[in-house]
C-alpha cells in the first residue's frame, strides 16, 4: 500500500498547489488598478455582428438595444447572419434596421463557421471598420457598451471581453446557477487576471476584436465547439493578453430548463476537451520558450478543468482501494471524502456570495439559487464524467422563452408575457 499512499499524497499536493495559485490570483480582483492611458481619442467605426439561427422571437430586441447606443449612429453598422434559418429571423432583422446576410450550409453549422464566412467577405471588400463586436441573438446591450469599448480600443487593446450579465437570474435554480457562476468568474478569474496583467478569456458573446488582426488569417479560424475559448488560447499562445471591460455590459439569457442546460454545458465541455487536445502542447511549448506568465497561466487554465477533475477522481478511487486493502480505517475514508466534497460543493457557494457582495448585488432574491448552487455544480461534474466516455459534437439550439427589452435609460424592462 506504500505506493498508493505516495500517489495519494502527490495528487493532494498537485490539487492544493493548483488551488492556492488560483486563490492568490483571485485576490488581485480586490485591487483597484488605474485606467490605462489613451493612445488616441478617435471615435472608431464598428461592426456589430449577430449570428442567428431561428431567433425571430428575440432578434428585434437586440437590434433595438444596439440602435439606442450612446454613440454616433453613423459610426457602427448592425449585421445579422441568418444562419440556416427556417423562420422569419432575416425578415424581422431587416425590418428592425439590420443588414442581413443569409447563409445556408448543412455541414458547417457552428457559430465559428458562420463568423468566418461573414468576416471573409468583409476582408475581401476591405471594409472600412476599425473593430467588430459579436453578440448572441438573445442578448440586449447596455446603451454605453460601444462607447466604453471604443475607450478600450483607444487604450490600445485589440481583443476585449465585455461584462456578460444575466437577463433572467431568478427564473429557476438553473438560471441562478449560471448567474452565480458567471458573476464569480467575472470577478475572480477575468478581472483578477486583467488587474494582474495576465489574460482574461472571451466569453461567448459581447466581445470586441480589432478588425486588422484577423485579416491575415481571413477570420477567427476556429474549429472547436467553443470558438471563444479557442480564439483566446490562440492569442495567449502568441503571448498576447486579452482585455476586460467591466463597464461594457451585455445581458444574456440562460436556459431555464435542466435538459437544455445539460445539453448546452455538455457542448461546452466537449469543446473544452477539443481545446485540451488541440492546444495543451502548444501552450506548454509557449510557456517553456517565452517564459511569460501569460503563457503559463493559459496552460494552467487548460489543465484546470477536465484534467483536475480526472485527478480528483483518481484521488477518490485511490482512497477506496486503500480502504479495501485495509490501508485505512472506515473513519479515515469518510474523513478524506469529506475533505474533497466540502470544498467541491460548498466553497463555490461561499465564493458566489462574496462575489455578489463585492459587486453590490442583492442576495435575498438569489437565496434559492445559492441553496441549489451545489447541485448545479454537481451536475456539471456529472457532465464532465459523461463526456470522458461519450462526446456529442452536434449543435442543438437553445430555445429562448423570455421577451426582455432594455429601456433607454439602460435598465432592464421585462414584458409579462412569455414567448
Amino acid at each position: 500500500m506504500d505506493y498508493l499512499y505516495i500517489l495519494r499524497e502527490a495528487l493532494v499536493w498537485v490539487i492544493t498547489i493548483f488551488w492556492l495559485y488560483q486563490l492568490v490570483i483571485s485576490l488581485c480582483s480586490l485591487v483597484k488598478i488605474k485606467d490605462k492611458p489613451l493612445t488616441t481619442k478617435k471615435q472608431h467605426k464598428f461592426m456589430a455582428i449577430i449570428p442567428a439561427h431561428n431567433e425571430e422571437s428575440v432578434i428585434e430586441n437586440l437590434i433595438e438595444s444596439l440602435k439606442k447606443q450612446n454613440y454616433p449612429r453613423e459610426l457602427y453598422d448592425i449585421y445579422v447572419i441568418a444562419d440556416n434559418c427556417t423562420d422569419n429571423t432575416a425578415k424581422i432583422a431587416e425590418k428592425a434596421g439590420a443588414i442581413v446576410y443569409e447563409r445556408f450550409d448543412n455541414v458547417r453549422k457552428t457559430k465559428g463557421y458562420a463568423l468566418d464566412w461573414f468576416l471573409a467577405q468583409k476582408i475581401e471588400e476591405n471594409a472600412d471598420y476599425d473593430a467588430f463586436f459579436v453578440f448572441d441573438a438573445d442578448n440586449i446591450v447596455h446603451p454605453d457598451f460601444i462607447k466604453n469599448m471604443n475607450k478600450k480600443l483607444c487604450q490600445g487593446e485589440e481583443v476585449v471581453q465585455g461584462y456578460r450579465d444575466i437577463k433572467n437570474p431568478t427564473d429557476s435554480w438553473i438560471t441562478a446557477g449560471y448567474a452565480i457562476f458567471y458573476w464569480t468568474m467575472h470577478r475572480f478569474y477575468h478581472l483578477a487576471r486583467y488587474n494582474l496583467g495576465l489574460s482574461p478569456l472571451l466569453n461567448g458573446t459581447g466581445f470586441m476584436i480589432k478588425f486588422d488582426i484577423i485579416k491575415p488569417e481571413g477570420g477567427l479560424k476556429t474549429v472547436t465547439l467553443t470558438e471563444d475559448i479557442e480564439y483566446s488560447l490562440k492569442r495567449i499562445i502568441k503571448g498576447k493578453r486579452l482585455g476586460w471591460a467591466t463597464d461594457a455590459i451585455v445581458y444574456d439569457e440562460q436556459p431555464v430548463e435542466f435538459k437544455q442546460s445539460w445539453t448546452q454545458r455538455t457542448r461546452w465541455t466537449v469543446g473544452h476537451m477539443q481545446c485540451i487536445k488541440e492546444y495543451t502542447k502548444q501552450l506548454a511549448v509557449a510557456a517553456k520558450e517565452n517564459k511569460k506568465m501569460v503563457n503559463f497561466d493559459g496552460l494552467l487554465y487548460i489543465l484546470g478543468s477536465i484534467p483536475m477533475f480526472i485527478i480528483t477522481l483518481i484521488l477518490l478511487f485511490t482512497n477506496f482501494i486503500m480502504y479495501a486493502g485495509n490501508g485505512m480505517t472506515h473513519a479515515q475514508l469518510i474523513e478524506n471524502i469529506i475533505k474533497y466534497l466540502v470544498p467541491t460543493f460548498l466553497l463555490p457557494t461561499l465564493t458566489g456570495i462574496v462575489a455578489m457582495y463585492l459587486d453590490k448585488r442583492p442576495i435575498k432574491p438569489m437565496l434559492k439559487g445559492l441553496a441549489f448552487y451545489p447541485l448545479f455544480m454537481g451536475t456539471w461534474l456529472l457532465i464532465n464524467f459523461k463526456c470522458l466516455f461519450k462526446r456529442e459534437t452536434s449543435w442543438e439550439k437553445i430555445d429562448h422563452v423570455r421577451n426582455i427589452k432594455i429601456a433607454e435609460n439602460g435598465l432592464q424592462e421585462e414584458e409579462i408575457s412569455k414567448i
